[in-house]
């Protein structure tokens, strides 16, 4: 039974083997392991950089809506200002235009007062120089008690259609 092994054969394919493992690690596995880990730092930078840029997305996003809050409840501050102010305005301009009524009528009634006061005067004046004329005319004419009476109505109603 004669089966021997070649160790020579071994040897020999053993000593090519390690020959080509040493040649391919050195320029073939070492530099695609080289590439494989620059790829990989670039993907792991671009993953980083990815979750950077959401997170200050979000931080962002976080911002705006708090800075859009904060602009709506301005506008309404300045809404209810500018409510309080218009009622304000309103509520002086009637005020206003109250004191000027009752300016306006305070002054009427006293141009009314003045005018019949200067109508009350005019017929005393009026009356005074009647009563003059009428005891001119009485003591030129001596009249009986009835054409006296009769003279004093018609001075009476002169007075009155003058009025």
């Amino acid at each position: 039974m004669g089966f021997e092994i070649p160790w020579g054969s071994i040897g020999f394919q053993l000593a090519a083997f390690l020959t080509l493992l040493f040649f391919l690690n050195k320029f073939a596995l070492k530099p695609l392991l080289g590439v494989m880990e620059k790829r990989e730092e670039l993907v792991n930078g671009n993953i980083d950089s990815a979750e950077k840029s959401r997170k200050d997305a979000e931080e962002f996003i976080v911002q705006q809506r708090k800075e859009l809050e904060k602009a709506r409840v301005e506008a309404q501050e300045i809404i209810q200002q500018a409510k309080k102010l218009s009622e304000q305005q309103g509520q002086d301009i009637l005020v206003q235009a109250k004191e000027n009524a009752e300016r306006l009528k305070d002054s009427a009634l006293a141009e009314i007062t003045r005018e019949k006061e200067q109508a009350v005067s005019a017929l005393r004046e009026q009356v005074a120089s009647l009563s003059v004329l009428i005891a001119q005319k009485v003591i030129e004419k001596e009249l009986d008690e009835k054409e006296q009476e009769k003279l004093v109505q018609e001075y009476l109603k002169e007075v009155g259609d003058k009025l």
